[in-house]
């Protein structure tokens, strides 16, 4: 999973990225966070950085059909790394995806991935990352781009297809809920439909309303970094 560890400390913040991207979409929020905190980056398997010796993709199209054999991968690195302490920050996908998008959308993005995947890809950057930043822009697309097109297919069938509703009410831990003013993918109101669900554990919503798109960490990172400031206590 090509893990990397910087910083010290007692508490060890894990940044988990989402579909299409890899470790390097943290790279604007790692150095301030490892001046506190001991930080570890990695590659889901469906990355175009995550690859055998032989240069095949680790993604297990059977393991990976669900969230639980991403969980699993998860927990497997934490206890690898001896990770002891630990705050989980995951970016769409990893942390659960509910979006906003209607049956017909998903089957529309699926079909568009299946036919032809690089076009689909271009579309999707302009759709997801905030036009004003042409560089963040550029990044996602360079993760999308090496991205194996069979593996994108299959992981967009497990994230829209999938349904993990009923986990929400079990969640026992805290969670802080981080999004854009505009988010097309996950709108706010998926955000206070999960706080709302989340039964067990005080969660809470912050909305980085001057932001707009998807990747926070990538367009709006100092007001990311302001929040996560306040929740982690640094």
């Amino acid at each position: 999973m090509n893990a990397k560890t910087t910083g010290s400390g007692d508490e060890t913040v894990v940044l988990a990225h989402g579909f299409g991207g890899d470790q390097s979409l943290w790279e604007k929020i790692v150095p301030e966070l490892a001046n506190h905190f001991k930080v570890v980056v990695f590659d889901w398997s469906f990355a175009g950085t995550a690859v055998k010796d032989d240069g095949s993709s680790l993604f297990d199209p059977v393991k990976h059909s669900s969230y639980e054999g991403f969980a699993n991968d998860l927990i497997g690195l934490v206890e690898e790394l001896n990770l002891k302490s630990v705050v989980f920050v995951g970016h769409s996908m990893s942390e659960d995806y509910e979006g906003g998008f209607e049956k017909s959308d998903i089957e529309d993005i699926i079909s568009n991935i299946e036919s032809n995947y690089y076009n689909w890809a271009t579309h999707f950057v302009s759709l997801v990352v905030d036009a004003s930043d042409p560089p963040s822009a550029d990044k996602f697309a360079k993760c999308l781009s090496r991205m194996n097109p069979d593996v994108a297919l299959q992981l967009a069938k497990t994230v829209f297809y999938s349904d993990e509703r009923d986990i929400l009410e079990k969640v026992e831990i805290p969670c802080t809920i981080i999004q854009t003013g505009s988010d097309i993918v996950v709108p706010n109101s998926v955000g206070f439909y999960m706080q709302k669900k989340m039964i067990k554990a005080p969660s809470t919503v912050e909305i980085i309303s001057s932001a707009n798109g998807h990747f926070p960490h990538l367009t709006a990172h100092r007001e990311l970094l302001d929040i996560l400031r306040v929740v982690l206590g640094f």
